[in-house]
């Protein structure tokens, strides 16, 4: 689960990861939910599983008496007395491109989709030096740990040959030199971009397949957005559709009995941006992209005026909206671990209920 969605992208509000239980346990079985409720507890009791792998988590908010006043404490109290561990994968699997919002897209049958709201501040640069014929060795074990990656493209770097010079003091043991005397060595200048939560795995990496006894690197952090990591899903539908036929076509692929929308513009529908969950904080972004509709959930009454005629405001509910993320963590975890049992719930968790 870390390795699809650092638990360092979630947001600062955020509780993603275990929740209940011991990391070292041994698993009998993976229940995958949207939330992690008294009966979803008592169905993974049930089906022989132990873990239950919830997109919401459970414990949002901290918790000072477990006492069984609401669900969320019973919910806990349950999980601990039957040896059930919760983990939670919320925002940090929202902030990734194959993540919730992916799925979404991939469900309203978009193409060319990509992240909304790209963020900053995740990209870093790691350069160093090595001796020209370790540079494949070094590259090699970086791209290993991580780095390289831009967008679609893998095992990416910029190089660039020089000459080092050091001088090996006492009790030092040189790869190359001698003790006292000046060294001048054909190097190669290695830059790498990377995530800054592989930073500690890249590094070790590095130490790993780097022949010199001390090794220069320096680190920089970078203002680029990382095109992979972000908010939201922007594409387009493959045929341009009336508003009218638009919203039953988001109806039916979604399976909701209604949906909360601002006035209809008049204008054809292509372009289409969404977050799953509670997004409306992303509209000046959809708008600003051109997108001819924006579908999330949980907007308020007076947040439907902010469409502003620009932009037709669609919300479809909160389940609703992640119900497919189900779907997605089954096929990732049944895919890892072809032989081990992976169930995905019977029970809709949905607290919203439509009187039609």
């Amino acid at each position: 689960m870390e390795a699809l969605a650092s638990p360092a992208l979630q947001e600062n509000y955020d509780n993603a990861g275990l929740i209940t239980g011991d990391p070292s346990a041994a698993c009998s079985g993976i229940l995958i939910s949207l939330d992690a409720t008294e009966e979803i507890v008592e169905e993974a009791i049930r089906k022989n599983c132990n873990l239950i792998v919830a997109h919401h988590p459970v414990v949002f908010k901290g918790l000072k008496k477990l006492n069984g006043k609401n669900y969320v404490e019973r919910t806990v109290i349950k999980a601990i007395k039957n040896d059930i561990s919760i983990y939670a994968i919320h925002t940090n699997l929202d902030n990734v491109s194959y993540g919730v919002n992916k799925q979404f897209a991939e469900r309203l049958g978009l193409t060319n989709f990509k992240v909304l709201a790209p963020k900053a501040g995740v990209l870093r640069k790691l350069v160093t030096f090595g001796p020209e014929n370790y540079a494949g060795k070094i590259r090699s074990a970086l791209f290993e740990g991580g780095a390289g990656a831009i967008g679609k493209y893998s095992e990416c770097s910029f190089n660039v040959f020089g000459k080092g010079t050091f001088k090996a003091g006492e009790n030092a043991d040189p790869f190359v030199g001698e003790i006292g005397k000046l060294q001048t060595e054909d190097e190669v200048r290695i830059e790498v971009i990377y995530p800054f939560y592989l930073e500690s795995a890249i590094l070790t990496k590095l130490r790993e397949a780097h022949p010199y006894e001390e090794i220069a690197y320096y680190i920089s952090e970078l203002l680029n957005t990382d095109q992979n990591t972000g908010s939201g899903m922007i594409g387009d539908l493959e045929k341009p559709m009336k508003e009218n036929d638009f919203m039953n076509m988001v109806k039916k692929s979604l399976n909701v009995p209604v949906i909360r929308h601002s006035a209809f513009t008049g204008k054809t529908i292509k372009k289409i941006a969404l977050c799953g969950g509670a997004g409306f904080f992303l509209l000046p972004s959809a708008i600003a992209a051109g997108a001819d509709a924006y579908i999330t959930a949980d907007v308020k009454y007076h947040e439907f005026f902010d469409a502003e005629g620009k932009i037709l405001l669609a919300d479809v509910g909160h389940y609703e909206s992640e119900q497919f993320t189900i779907d997605l963590l089954v096929t990732i975890l049944q895919r890892k671990f072809p032989n081990f049992a992976v169930q995905k719930t019977e029970l809709s968790t949905n607290s919203v209920h439509y009187f039609v």
